[in-house]
């Protein structure tokens, strides 16, 4: 397939006015000697410090440039989504706008995808310029949650700097916060050669980050949902009904060894409870209940399920006609 350009650089932007010009410079001293096409699309995310209107400048001087500009801040997923359906080159390559990813790693990122045939390079910030009590250790904890969970080896999964076959972002769907999961999102879509490169980490120049404490519990969050949608997501009965049926056999079990039970000892004489005396009927009581919820909702969630437009969406990597 041809390309009109081998790189697209994509670049989500939020109140980075001063950072984009020096980043755009040093975008074109690493690559202009490169011999390679390229176009640089930035997407500006609602910014409110007069980045769109920098943007227009840098874009009037700069044929590379291709900009979007939302209305409002929707967050760093959807300017990727538009970015990805943007992008034309051969590799498309995310980097934050912050100047801490640095456009030097792009050439071999690029050399990895084309040549030795990744799907995603992703970057792996080894030696961080963050502050270690609020991001190096949280990070860590969150990179190994990940990796345990979605099976990639991957030591920076939220690193903003990658490298991308262009065929991989056209077929994944990036929504709410899931930019963090993007080689999930991939391997899930079929594209499982997935690797890393280690690359240099810079502190912050302009401004202040825009990620709070809070991105961790909500990543953690979204990786569930994103693990639970990918197994269970067209079969939502082998989740919600095994769980229901097992919940309910163990409550009948307990319900009907408490009732034995009892007409075991009042058949012999002995001191007995009534079963409703006993706070284990009522425990029995519930997982029976619940048991028939679960059940109950995975067949509404199959329902639901049968009825999605996607139902029969794959990707299809190649075809012979017949």
């Amino acid at each position: 397939m041809d390309y009109p350009v081998d790189i697209s650089i994509l670049i989500p932007s939020y109140n980075e006015r001063e950072s984009l010009p020096e980043l755009l410079s040093w975008i074109h001293r690493t690559l202009d000697p490169d011999n390679k096409s390229y176009e640089i699309i930035i997407i500006d995310d609602g910014s409110d410090d007069g980045t769109w209107e920098a943007v227009k400048e840098l874009a009037a001087a700069d044929g590379c440039i291709r900009a979007i500009q939302f209305r409002r801040n929707y967050g760093k997923s959807a300017a990727l989504f538009c970015g990805f359906k943007a992008a034309r080159g051969r590799v498309v390559v995310t980097m934050d706008a912050d100047l801490q990813d640095s456009p030097e790693e792009i050439p071999e990122m690029y050399r990895m995808v084309v040549e030795d045939g990744w799907d995603v390079v992703s970057g792996w910030k080894q030696h961080r310029q963050d502050n270690k009590l609020t991001k190096n250790l949280p990070s860590k904890l969150y990179n190994a949650t990940a990796r345990r969970i979605t099976g990639i080896k991957l030591h920076d999964m939220n690193c903003g700097l990658k490298a991308y076959r262009n065929e991989v972002v056209k077929n994944i769907e990036v929504y709410g916060e899931m930019h963090r999961y993007i080689p999930y999102l991939a391997k899930n879509a079929g594209f499982t050669r997935i690797t890393e490169k280690p690359v240099h980490h810079q502190k912050r120049k302009y401004g202040k980050s825009k990620f709070g404490m809070d991105r961790f519990v909500n990543g953690f969050l979204d990786l569930l949902s994103l693990w639970f949608l990918s197994t269970f997501g067209r079969k939502p009965m082998h989740f919600f009904g095994y769980t229901g049926i097992f919940m309910f056999v163990v409550g009948f079990i307990m319900t009907v060894w408490i009732i034995a039970a009892k007409l075991v000892h009042q058949a012999h004489g002995q001191y007995f409870r009534a079963v409703t005396d006993q706070p284990l009927f009522y425990l029995a009581l519930l997982a029976v209940i619940l048991g028939v919820m679960l059940f109950l909702a995975g067949f509404v969630c199959e329902m639901i399920s049968r009825t999605s437009s996607d139902r029969n969406s794959y990707n299809v990597k190649d075809s012979i006609s017949l």
